[in-house]
C-alpha cells in the first residue's frame, strides 16, 4: 500500500473525534510519511482531556491570590557579609550547587531570529549574553576549583541555534554545559477549543513558560541526576540580564543558613506600575503577583516617608533546593484535580496565524483568536514553606534586555554595565569622571574573567582612565597596561 493510500489509526481517529479534533488529521493523504510520523507522536503526547479543561477556564478571571490580607514581605540585607559567602562558597567547593540558565526566548523584540543569548551586549567588547553568563561562571570555578554545572534550557526555536553557538565558541571554557528543552502546548482556537495547526500535519505548539523548566528537569532526569551527585541547591536565573550575581556565594550562604527551600533577589520598585512583580507575603507564604494584577491601591500605597508599602519587585533571581524542585514537578497539567497542579498554567489570548484544515490556505487573523498556556517559575513560591527574600539594587544586579529601543534595551543595558564598572573602578581606587547619574563620558567594560565583584580588583594593576577612549580591563590587561 503507497503511503498516500494509508489510511489513520482508527484508534487514533476515534480518540481525536471524541474530543472534538479531528481536523488535526486534514490532508492525511498528501503528507509524507516522515511527517505522519511526527503528527501521530505529537498527538500521542497531547494530553486532549487536560486540554479541554483548560479551554474551559477561558473566561474564567485570573487565578489571583486573596491579598485582602497581603502584607508586605521581610527582606534580608544583601550587604557583604563574611559567614554567609563562606558558606556559600564551601557549597560551591564542595560540589552541592548547579545553575539553571533560562533561555529559551528569542530576540523578535530586538529584531533579530535569533536566540537572545547571542544577542552582543557588553559595551566595549559585544559579547553575547551567553559568554558573558558563561564566564562569570568560569571564574566562579576558577576561585573555587569546582565549576558548578551549567543548565541551559531552550525551546524547540533556539535549541538547535543555542547549542551550535555553546560548541562554535567552546562552550566558552565551561567543562560541560547541559542543554534540555522545555515543553510546549498547543495553542487552541478561543471560541471551540480546537487545536490550531502552524502548517498541514503539524499542530501550532509553543513554549509552555519559565516555569517549564521544573517540568523539563524532572521529566529529563537531570533533578535526580543531581541529587544522585549530592547537588543541593539550584540557583535559577533568566538569559536577558546581563548584571545577574551568577551563583553569588553570599546569597547561596543565606539561603542555606536559612534552611530555606526557595531564596529570591528583590529589586525596590521605583514607581506604580513599573514591569516587575511584586513580591507580598500572604498567610507566611511568598506570593509574586504581577504588576498588571496588582490592585491600584495596593500598588500605589505608599508609607509615611513617602516610599511604596508594596516595593519587593522580583529580577527572576532565585535559589531552590533540589528536594523542594522535585516536589514541586511532581505533578502536572493532566493532574484529575486542577486544584492539586503545583505549577498552574496562566491563559492569555494572543492573535496566532494558522492554517484552515478545510483549504489548507493561511489565516492571518486581525484579533485575538487564539489560547496560548505557560507556567511561571514564580508560581513555586507559595508551595516553600521556609522561603527568604534578599535585597539587591537595580544598579548592580538587574539590567534586563527585551526591547530594541527605550527602556531595556541595548543602549540601557550597555550604559548599565558601564555605570557599574565605573563604579568598581572608582571603589578600585581609578579616577574616573562621570555625570550626575555616575554615566561614564565613554564606554567602560570589565570582563568577568577579571573580577566577579569590585573587591576582587584590589592588588590588580589598573590603567589610568585617558580622556575620550573606552576602558577595557579583560585577561590582557596587564599587557596593555
Amino acid at each position: 500500500m503507497s503511503p498516500a493510500a494509508e489510511a489513520p489509526n482508527a484508534e487514533l481517529l476515534a480518540h481525536l473525534a471524541r474530543h472534538g479534533q479531528e481536523h488535526l488529521l486534514a490532508g492525511w493523504e498528501h503528507l509524507d510519511t516522515a511527517t505522519r510520523s511526527t503528527l501521530v507522536r505529537t498527538l500521542s503526547e497531547i494530553d486532549l482531556t487536560a486540554l479541554a479543561r483548560l479551554h474551559a477556564l477561558r473566561d474564567a478571571p485570573a487565578c489571583l491570590p486573596d491579598l485582602s490580607q497581603a502584607c508586605a514581605p521581610t527582606i534580608q540585607s544583601g550587604e557583604p557579609n563574611g559567614v554567609m559567602e563562606t558558606l556559600g562558597s564551601v557549597a560551591i567547593a564542595s560540589g552541592r550547587v548547579a545553575v539553571v540558565l533560562v533561555a529559551g526566548g528569542q530576540s523578535s523584540r530586538l529584531g533579530v531570529s535569533l536566540p537572545k543569548g547571542v544577542f552582543p551586549v557588553t559595551p566595549v567588547t559585544g559579547k553575547s549574553l551567553f559568554q558573558v553568563h558563561a564566564e562569570k561562571l568560569v571564574t566562579l570555578g576558577r576561585r573555587h576549583e569546582v565549576t558548578p554545572p551549567l543548565f541551559v534550557m531552550t525551546s524547540p526555536a533556539t535549541d538547535s541555534a543555542t547549542r551550535d553557538f555553546f560548541a562554535a565558541h567552546g562552550n566558552f571554557g565551561l567543562p560541560t554545559v547541559t542543554f534540555f528543552q522545555q515543553g510546549t502546548m498547543p495553542s487552541v482556537e478561543i471560541a471551540t477549543g480546537k487545536i490550531l495547526l502552524e502548517a498541514p500535519g503539524k499542530p501550532f505548539l509553543a513554549p509552555d513558560g519559565h516555569g517549564g523548566c521544573l517540568s523539563a528537569l524532572e521529566k529529563q532526569g537531570h533533578l535526580a541526576w543531581m541529587q544522585d551527585r549530592g547537588i543541593r541547591t539550584v540557583f535559577y536565573f533568566q538569559v536577558d540580564n546581563p548584571l545577574v550575581r551568577v551563583a553569588e556565594p553570599s546569597f547561596i550562604g543565606r539561603h542555606l543558613r536559612a534552611e530555606s527551600q526557595a531564596s529570591s533577589k528583590v529589586v525596590p520598585r521605583r514607581f506604580p506600575g513599573e514591569k516587575l512583580g511584586v513580591f507580598v507575603s500572604l498567610a507566611d507564604r511568598c506570593h509574586v503577583v504581577e504588576y498588571s494584577d496588582l490592585p491600584p491601591d495596593l500598588s500605589t500605597e505608599r508609607l509615611a516617608d513617602g516610599s511604596l508599602r508594596y516595593a519587593a519587585g522580583s529580577p527572576a533571581i532565585h535559589l531552590f533546593s533540589v528536594d523542594f524542585l522535585r516536589q514541586v514537578a511532581a505533578t502536572g497539567y493532566g493532574a484529575d484535580d486542577p486544584s492539586t497542579d503545583k505549577l498552574p498554567f496562566h491563559i492569555a489570548r494572543k492573535k496566532v496565524p494558522h492554517v484552515d484544515p478545510a483549504t489548507g490556505s493561511m489565516i492571518t487573523p486581525t484579533a485575538e483568536n487564539a489560547l496560548k498556556f505557560e507556567r511561571f517559575i514564580f508560581d513555586a513560591l507559595p508551595r516553600a514553606e521556609r522561603w527568604l527574600l534578599v535585597g539587591a539594587l537595580h544598579e548592580e544586579e538587574f539590567a534586563p534586555l527585551k526591547n530594541a529601543e527605550g527602556p531595556d534595551s541595548p543602549q540601557t543595558v550597555k550604559l548599565a554595565q558601564s555605570r557599574l564598572a565605573a563604579g568598581w573602578l572608582a571603589h578600585a581606587g581609578v579616577k574616573v569622571p562621570t555625570d550626575g547619574q555616575g554615566n561614564p563620558p565613554a564606554p567602560v567594560e570589565i570582563s568577568p574573567l577579571v573580577a566577579l565583584e569590585p573587591g576582587h580588583l584590589r592588588g590588580l594593576y589598573l590603567p589610568e582612565w585617558v580622556e575620550g577612549k573606552p576602558y577595557l580591563l579583560d585577561e590582557a590587561y596587564e599587557l596593555r597596561g
